[in-house]
């Protein structure tokens, strides 16, 4: 009797225990389910995060840059030719192969990279293949004459093309063990573009839609790479990705509009003769906190001044403009920067800086078709030279982050500057009897305020 008791006890615990695991099974069973599909949920990617769209994020905008400036590019290049006409330093054609001596100088030195040397190799060379291909099919199917009118071959840039090609081979070998490479890099590369402008070999259209090319095409090459390899780099397993300090240190380049608030060129009558000025420029700022930082910019803006008729008391038998130079300044500011994170991808920043701003001197034309023996029908009746004067600048941005690294930013910006400007007229018409000494030297303290909006690339460092 006392065996039958233990027997059925023993099954009736044997038969709850299996209960209970059959229970807790099913419960496994369920949570794995769950925690699945979490995970899955967890690691589906956004738009703005899945590789294609990383991979093309800065070429579009480089290519749009190249669009919205197309029917600007001759007004950019007066702007050179006034300034600097006689600039001819080919430092360009030297400067766009220093990214890729660098990557090449550090794998002699024995600094582990993304690869090892043959691998890096043939990335890079599947990427200037692509370059290649994409920079010499536009180039002979659009025939785009030079800005200096040497050939038909100008858009794209190839210098600026190969520049952004070598950089980014550095970003991608270097990046990873330390974005000072990339910042050097992208530097280099970006001052290649400017020489192209500088050396009126290309338009301002050339340039960023060779940039663009330069990124993209390093990004396809090291795509299909690495397709081959079935894997992302030789030496990722003992190269920890650069993660930053959590602090939004940046640098940027920024191209926008102004906005003129005040009556400025009231002497010249020339105050409702303002258009809409243009501004660039570069930007950047070190944080030594996630939010408090100090930062500085370099930006250049020019204000176009729409011609005006003229009566020259019926001196001359068809009509006369006043044509006028754009009035520009180049400004240079230093000061705090606050920053404030909504989320890992929004970003707003606030700041407040001074410094100098800088007036570039014009000249003043009669222009008419009675003046057909003189270059572009023009008589010069003045100069004017703003003077230099302390400005101050404050300003509001917004960031999408696409990644750690890059993101795009909206500004609105206002700047305020007290400038004295000069107009020297003509000693012929100072002395002359006809003109009645309407014509005499004034200066004029004018407050030149006005508003920025535009757009940056930002890189976050």
């Amino acid at each position: 009797m006392i065996k039958k008791v233990l027997v059925a006890t023993v099954f009736t615990c044997c038969f709850q225990q299996l209960s209970a695991q059959d229970s807790l099974s099913t419960s496994m069973n369920f949570d794995t389910a769950s925690l699945t599909q979490q995970i899955m949920a967890t690691n589906k990617k956004s738009f703005f995060q899945k590789q294609g769209v990383q991979m093309a994020i800065a070429p579009a905008l480089f290519f749009s840059a190249s669009a919205a400036t197309w029917g600007e590019r001759r007004e950019i290049r007066k702007l050179r030719n006034r300034y600097i006409p006689n600039f001819k330093v080919p430092y360009d054609d030297y400067l766009q192969y220093a990214p890729a001596v660098a990557v090449y100088g550090l794998k002699v030195a024995g600094v582990k990279g993304r690869n090892n040397t043959k691998r890096a190799t043939i990335s890079y060379a599947a990427s200037l293949a692509i370059m290649g291909i994409i920079v010499n099919t536009v180039k002979y199917t659009a025939k785009v004459e030079r800005p200096d009118g040497s050939s038909n071959n100008s858009f794209p840039s190839g210098h600026t093309s190969m520049a952004f090609t070598n950089a980014t081979f550095l970003h991608k070998e270097y990046g990873l063990v330390n974005p000072a490479y990339s910042i050097g890099g992208y530097a280099s590369s970006t001052f290649t573009g400017v020489g192209r402008n500088l050396n009126n070999r290309h338009w301002i259209s050339d340039v960023l839609a060779g940039a663009g090319i330069g990124i993209l095409s390093v990004e396809l090459g090291y795509f299909f790479i690495d397709k081959f390899y079935k894997n992302k780099g030789d030496n990722l397993g003992v190269l920890s990705r650069f993660e930053g300090n959590g602090h939004p240190s940046f640098l940027s380049l920024k191209v926008g509009t102004a906005l003129a608030t005040t009556d400025f060129l009231k002497e010249s009558d020339l105050d409702n003769k303002k258009e809409r000025g243009f501004e660039a420029g570069l930007e950047g700022a070190y944080f030594f906190s996630p939010n408090w930082g100090v930062g500085a910019h370099f930006t250049f803006n020019s204000f176009q001044v729409s011609p005006i008729p003229f009566d020259l008391d019926q001196q001359l038998a068809t009509d006369i403009e006043v044509d006028t130079q754009s009035l520009g300044f180049i400004n240079i500011g230093i000061g705090p920067y606050y920053a404030y994170d909504f989320s890992n991808r929004w970003q707003l920043m606030l700041k407040t800086t001074a410094g100098y701003a800088g007036g570039s001197a014009g000249k003043v034309f009669f222009q008419s078709e009675e003046f057909n023996d003189l270059p572009d029908n023009q008589f010069e009746v003045a100069h004017y030279k703003p003077s230099s004067s302390f400005r101050w600048h404050s300003g509001v941005s917004m960031t999408y982050k696409f990644s750690d690294e890059l993101g795009v930013t909206t500004y609105a910006d206002y700047t305020h500057t007290n400038s004295k400007i000069t107009y020297t007229f003509n000693e012929i018409l100072k002395h002359s009897q006809d003109m009645n000494n309407s014509f005499n030297d004034v200066s004029a303290k004018e407050k030149i305020n006005y508003v920025s909006l535009g757009l940056k690339l930002t890189a976050f460092f």
